[in-house]
């Protein structure tokens, strides 16, 4: 077992990720930037370590900074957590160079499943279904890109290789536009990824995102712990998860779930991971894979009892893997929302001052956050400031318990997006469960 883990992380994922260090009795060593010297976990953590001023670029992204502090502490590991870091490959090497431990995949694996051309080529490989398309980067060739286009039919959706969060993505309609957009997303992706390739792919019209996460050792041992759907999305930010997905095809859901373990043994993945699919029409069509623990883990984490933190840690640690997939049983539905601080109706930023803060209680209700009386949410990073979760025997009970959860939630002081929320799980589409990704957006335009 890791002895002592450096947690380069900041909010709730830190104070989640803490508390499973202190479960399996390992020390713990907090990270901040100047703006965070209030974070809750610092005070809670065995040792803190200020790496830099509030810019993200100067602290929670400055490597040389986050292996300083792992020196100077003689932490033994580095937990990268999400976002920031978690998926730099660049990160993951320097890591283990330095003698560190890296809680996550190897770096050749994130640098493989990183980019979207070569990660979509690996799961070909593996048998994990695609979306038609460019099979490689789209060519520069005028005449055989329009061949391709033409060959997969339109719409078509063109793609940053390097790209992610639903940045470097241009939908494309007509064959004469092809070529503009084409070169248009190219100087995007340079730009914002250094990294001009792109590739085509079928635009496929009314999707749903459905995900599976899995564990796996990097040791021959996988396994995969059921689904999520993260449909309910705003400019493709996940704002609602659940597990399982409803209303999928029985036999595609195991197929697709078997093909990934399979996949995960291939390539040699290590750790907690997500294979991200679009759902239409009863197929899965693989867009990528988060090679680190997901913001949605815990209603996964409520309907199969199994901690995937502690997973992580473990495997880091070097242990195989000791749960099988026989053991893995999905039972009842959970449901996540991601409470923000920002306004719910412009979506603009909220931070400040927290006067008071009560989390809501009661039977199959979780609450993850880093939020407390007097605590100042900073303007530097992202709104996310906590999670709701609530847990029941089928997703009924999980939305009523959900709607109560909310109407006990209290954020004083800043504004949050939890009257959003609260309108969203009294949605009869909503509740009929099954909503593709652009539901939410139709919503919230039918409003203005």
């Amino acid at each position: 077992m890791l002895e002592k883990v450096l947690i380069a992380n900041r909010g709730e994922i830190a104070l989640r990720i803490l508390r499973a260090c202190k479960e399996l009795g390992i020390k713990t060593v907090a990270v901040y930037s100047k703006a965070d010297s209030e974070l809750m976990h610092l005070s809670l953590a065995d040792e803190s370590v200020c790496i830099g001023p509030a810019p993200a670029a100067k602290s929670y992204l400055h490597i040389p900074a986050i292996i300083a502090a792992a020196e100077v502490t003689g932490a033994t590991a580095i937990h990268p957590g999400y976002g920031f870091l978690a998926e730099n490959a660049d990160f993951a090497e320097q890591v283990e160079n330095s003698g560190f431990t890296f809680v996550g995949p190897t770096a050749d694996v994130i640098r493989l499943m990183g980019d979207k051309v070569s990660a979509k080529h690996a799961m070909k490989k593996a048998g994990v279904p695609t979306v038609p398309g460019s099979d490689g980067p789209l060519p520069e060739d005028e005449a055989e890109a329009l061949k391709i286009a033409r060959e997969v039919g339109y719409p078509v959706i063109i793609k940053a290789a390097g790209g992610g969060g639903g940045r470097g993505m241009r939908v494309v309609h007509k064959e004469e536009d092809l070529i503009k957009s084409a070169r248009l997303t190219r100087t995007e992706a340079e730009a914002a990824f250094g990294n001009p390739v792109v590739y085509l792919e079928k635009f496929l019209v009314n999707p749903r995102h459905v995900e599976v996460q899995i564990l796996s050792d990097g040791q021959g041992n996988a396994i995969h712990l059921g689904d999520r759907d993260c449909s309910l999305q705003r400019r493709h930010q996940k704002v609602i998860e659940e597990a399982p997905a409803p209303y999928i095809n029985e036999k595609a859901r195991h197929e697709v779930q078997a093909r990934c373990v399979q996949a995960c043994i291939d390539i040699g993945y290590r750790g907690a991971g997500t294979f991200e699919f679009l759902y239409e029409d009863g197929n899965f069509y693989f867009i990528e894979m988060n090679t680190r623990v997901q913001v949605e883990h815990p209603v996964t984490e409520a309907v199969t009892g199994i901690d995937i933190v502690k997973e992580m840690l473990r495997i880091a640690g070097g242990e195989k893997l000791s749960i099988k997939q026989k053991d893995i049983v999905i039972r009842g539905h959970a449901i996540e929302c991601r409470i923000n601080a920002e306004d719910p109706d412009t979506f603009m930023p909220s931070p400040g001052l927290v006067r008071y803060f009560h989390a809501p209680g009661g039977n199959g209700i979780r609450v993850d956050s880093h939020l407390y009386d007097g605590y100042r949410v900073p303007a530097n990073y992202d709104s996310l400031i906590g999670k709701l979760i609530t847990y029941g025997a089928d997703r009924d009970e999980a939305l009523a318990r959900m709607r109560n959860a909310l109407d006990e939630l209290v954020i004083d002081g800043i504004k949050s997006n939890a009257p959003l929320h609260k309108t969203l799980v009294c949605d009869p589409g909503f509740c009929r469960g099954g909503v593709n990704i652009h539901y939410l957006e139709h919503k919230l335009s039918s409003k203005k």
